[in-house]
């Protein structure tokens, strides 16, 4: 299973209740396809950066999830077809979710991922080639 990001710009106007909802069956969608909810985070309103369907403002809610690809194109379908949804956006984590480790530690030691630490392999740091930055003005005359 990989792990979804699910944002919500919900009418500003719906009913508190009608919000709750919306939430509540898409977790309960995504629990019944055998996926498993992390997080669920209310951002309340927010101004649009442009206005949809004549409102300025949305109501904001994260979704955080576990699930496999059929459950996507399930909760995809019925966002769509709400009404108070004015917009929505499902986006899958790049990396992986990986099992517990046994000794309960997390990833953050894991020995695949570089140090911030750590140097290029000949120790030298990238440079700038000062010939390259005069030629774009050249180029602009």
């Amino acid at each position: 299973m990989r792990r979804y990001e699910l944002m919500l710009v919900i009418q500003p106007d719906a009913p508190d209740e009608r919000i709750a909802a919306i939430v509540d069956r898409t977790t309960r969608q995504i629990t019944a396809d055998g996926g498993r909810i992390i997080k669920v985070a209310p951002w309340g309103r927010r101004r649009l950066a442009y206005p949809i369907d004549r409102h300025r403002e949305g109501s904001y809610h994260i979704v955080v999830f576990e699930g496999a690809a059929g459950t996507i194109v399930e909760i995809e379908r019925t966002l769509l077809i709400t009404e108070e949804v004015i917009r929505h956006l499902l986006v899958r984590q790049d990396r992986p979710v990986r099992a517990a480790r046994a000794d309960g530690s997390d990833d953050a030691d894991d020995p695949d991922l570089p140090s911030v630490d750590e140097e290029d392999d000949d120790g030298m740091t990238d440079l700038i080639d000062e010939s390259e930055s005069d030629a774009a003005p050249a180029a602009i005359d």
